[in-house]
């Protein structure tokens, strides 16, 4: 590992051919020396610390096929002089703090292939020049300042095969040009400010894969051609104001894999060859005016695993089947389906997520759904169901929240519904339900909007229940008045839970205020069990001697920096609601003024940080696949959405089943008013987040891509001295994956034999994994993958070993 600045006295090598200094810890500026080297053919810096401006006697340097300046620090502008270099193939100046326009004499570039110039600051239009430059292959001026038309130039670029100008200034409309470059495959114009309609030709001349003009101001209707390639398994065209139904040509577009038209106001109904294509895994039409039945055909998608037909217009009865054993979110709501809910959704295994509320549904809740074992989160509200609450539903072992509210159902509830641990948010309000409200479990501490509406409910926050029995009565009141004269003189809590089990038994509460030896300390249990046997002397005692034992009951203790007493509240409340088999439960939070302690289940095994050399490659997907769906049930269940904060090997947990576990910290407060709440000096902690403080889900998403880089590569982002400083893994790992082969930079742990002599691992899995890992720590957020493309993508890296796309910057939008 190379570190400091690079001599002057590099230009006395005037004969060779060759320099590759990439991935090292280079500072300073280039040396004007370099321009010394006339021979040279192949200049490589990128990965450094070099800064400055690029020399602009550049273009002295006439032998030269291959520039790779990237993700460096260079500032100022592109010298005009790099278009003296005729002999000049490949040209790669991402990832610096350019600014200016483009020069014009890049236009004179006659042998270059590709040209890479996004994460800039560049400015301007696309120069008319560039398009004398007719071998380009490959143009990628995204994420700039660029504005302007895109010119309708482009149709002297025939060979180029891959044009992406996304997160930029463009305007007005696409170019009808773009639909005869015969070669185009990946075009990618996203959020810009494109308007008019998208060329009518556009595909029927192309080799188009992939293609997303999402987030424009598009209009007019989809073209009929776009899959005219026949492998097209991209298209993204949400939010824009596209009109008209879905072309039939789509229909029979039997390439495509992911499907995004949500947010425009498409209509029509959904062709029966639409609900048969083979290879579609996700597919979200919501937010449109689309109508028409969906029960009047066969459905037949057997890769399905994510369907949205949410906000439209679609009626009678709901479908058996969509056709696959792999659906994880269904989202049918604000439509108006009626009939009842079929028995065979039940044989939804591998369901999450099922929301049918909106809608006209009637008849009784089927027993089947408790089947769906998998069923995170249920939503059957605002339709016209009956009957009563099915028994069987105490039997889903991860279901966290139910709302029923605003139904006609009836009936009590049933009383082993409040026994289940997984249950933390139900909802039943508006119905006609009677009887006493159970009193354990989600209904504890139930808010009273959430059983509202039902006449003869009482218990718990609703009036008191008329057992019949005089004698009891005073006493009955006598109770209740003095809990409630408990919760308003220590005011804990906007709602606090308290019940009446029997007479002489103590109510639990739980929030505690406990005095010790190191002064008060807030209690707080968020599960009712452990409040039998845990106290705040025990969580104190095992923080400072590392001991993770009490009564043969183990559990984790961690200490953290205080926080303010809204957040705090705000989340415990969050984290109460959390139950999925890849996040490590949270039992207990106490805090005083001085510090805060979480109290996590104990997970036996070890951190990822000191699992993973031990790990296969196969385990090793396993441990990112566990971690991917955690993010996207933090992300895509919860309103707002649960941040992480900071995902590193130290907080991944995994067991003895190589079965991965994210345990959560404070760092799931979405914003911070100081740096207590994570490390800013951390690997983990996405660029952005570092300045202005703020935690979103695409900075967990960048979290997560350090995690993969070294799932892939042993290292370490934090500690590997081959890395050099800070940050400096992701330079590195994009360094490698560019110019490097596979087995330069994969751990070896992970080429090596098992016991039998069979080699655990795939070598395309292990390259696509890296891609995925690449596009999770882009330095845009917004070009970063969603928790939902992440477990899809890895899903579909195990199933398959395809071949990989070159360039690592295809997008998951």
């Amino acid at each position: 590992m190379l570190f400091g600045e690079i001599p002057e006295k590099i230009g006395f090598f005037s004969g060779l051919k060759v320099v590759d200094l990439g991935g090292n810890i280079l500072s300073g500026n280039i040396p004007n020396s370099i321009t010394n080297m006339t021979k040279l053919e192949f200049l490589t810096l990128a990965s450094n610390q070099l800064s400055g401006e690029i020399p602009k006697r550049l273009g002295l340097m006439k032998s030269l096929k291959w520039i790779y300046l990237g993700y460096n620090n260079f500032s100022g502008e592109i010298p005009n002089s790099i278009g003296d270099l005729i002999n000049l193939q490949h040209l790669d100046l991402v990832y610096n703090n350019l600014t200016g326009e483009i020069p014009l004499s890049l236009g004179n570039l006659t042998n270059l292939e590709h040209l890479f110039l996004y994460f800039n600051k560049l400015t301007g239009p696309i120069p008319i020049t560039f398009f004398d430059v007719r071998k380009l292959v490959s143009l990628d001026l995204s994420d700039n300042f660029l504005s302007g038309e895109i010119p309708e130039l482009f149709f002297q670029l025939q060979n180029l095969e891959i044009l992406h100008l996304f997160s930029n200034n463009f305007s007005g409309k696409i170019p009808n040009a773009l639909s005869f470059l015969p070669h185009l495959q990946i075009l990618q114009l996203w959020s810009n400010r494109l308007s008019g309609e998208i060329p009518k030709d556009l595909g029927k001349y192309n080799n188009l894969t992939i293609l997303d003009f999402s987030t424009n101001n598009l209009t007019g209707k989809i073209p009929e051609n776009l899959c005219s390639s026949s492998r097209l398994f991209k298209l993204i065209l949400f939010s824009n104001s596209l009109t008209g139904e879905i072309p039939k040509s789509l229909s029979l577009c039997k390439s495509l894999q992911r499907v995004r038209l949500q947010k425009n106001e498409l209509s029509g109904e959904l062709s029966p060859e639409f609900t048969s294509l083979p290879a579609v895994y996700f597919l979200d039409f919501s937010d449109n005016k689309f109508s028409g039945r969906i029960d009047d055909r066969t459905w037949d998608m057997p890769q399905l695993q994510m369907l949205n037909l949410a906000k439209n217009e679609f009626f009678g009865e709901l479908p058996d089947s969509f056709g696959s054993n792999s659906l994880e979110n269904l989202d049918l709501s604000g439509n108006r389906f009626s009939g009842g809910i079929p028995e065979k959704f039940g044989e939804f295994s591998d369901i999450m997520e099922m929301k049918l509320s909106g809608n006209e549904l009637s008849g009784k809740i089927p027993d089947q759904l408790s089947y769906c074992k998998k069923l995170v989160s249920l939503d059957l509200s605002h339709n016209r169901l009956a009957g009563e609450i099915p028994t069987s539903f105490a039997s889903m072992p991860v279901l966290g929240q139910l709302d029923l509210s605003v139904n006609e159902l009836t009936g009590k509830i049933p009383s082993n519904l409040g026994e289940v641990e997984s249950l933390v948010q139900v909802n039943i309000s508006y119905n006609n339900f009677h009887g006493r409200l159970p009193s354990t479990g989600a209904f504890l501490a139930i808010n009273s909007s959430a059983v509202i509406g039902n006449n003869e409910l009482c218990g718990a926050v609703l009036p008191p229940c008329d057992d019949g029995a005089k004698n009891r009565s005073s006493t009955h009141w006598f109770v209740l008045a003095s809990l409630l004269s408990l919760v308003t003189i220590f005011s804990v809590a906007v709602f606090v839970a308290v019940f009446v089990r029997q007479r002489k038994r103590i109510p639990f509460d739980s929030k505690r205020v406990v005095e010790s030896e190191d002064g008060a300390w807030e209690l707080q249990f968020l599960n009712s069990s452990v409040s039998k046997w845990m106290t705040v002397k025990d969580i104190v005692s095992s923080v400072r001697e590392e001991n993770l034992s009490y009564k043969r009951r183990r559990f984790f203790a961690k200490e953290i920096a205080p926080a303010a007493t809204k957040n705090w509240t705000e989340w415990t409340r969050l984290y109460c609601e959390i139950n999925h088999p890849n996040v490590v439960k949270m039992l207990a939070v106490c805090r005083s003024e001085k510090a805060a302690i979480l109290v996590h289940e104990y997970i036996q095994g070890k951190n990822l940080s000191e699992a993973i050399r031990r790990l296969s490659w196969r385990n090793r997907i396993k441990t990112a696949l566990g971690i991917a769906k955690a993010l996207k049930y933090l992300h895509c269940c919860f309103s707002p959405s649960i941040i992480v904060g900071e995902i590193s090997g130290q907080k991944i947990m995994v067991d003895e089943k190589n079965e991965a576990h994210l345990r959560l910290s404070l760092h799931g407060m979405n914003h911070c008013s100081d740096n207590k709440c994570f490390d800013s000096s951390s690997a983990y902690v996405a660029p952005e987040t570092k300045g202005s403080k703020v935690l979103t889900e695409k900075s967990d998403i960048y979290g997560f891509g350090i995690v993969l880089i070294e799932l892939v590569t042993g290292k370490s982002a934090g500690g590997d001295a081959e890395l050099g400083m800070h940050e400096s893994i992701v330079e590195w790992a994009r360094y490698c994956y560019s110019d490097c082969h596979v087995e330069m930079w994969i751990d070896d742990n992970i080429i090596k034999d098992d016991n039998q002599g069979v080699i655990d691992y795939n070598q395309n899995q292990v390259v696509e994994t890296m891609n995925l890992a690449l596009q999770c720590t882009a330095g845009d957020p917004a070009a970063r993958p969603c928790a939902v493309d992440l477990v899809n993508n890895l899903e579909s890296i195990v199933r398959s070993s395809s071949c990989v796309f070159s360039g690592f910057k295809l997008l998951f939008s």
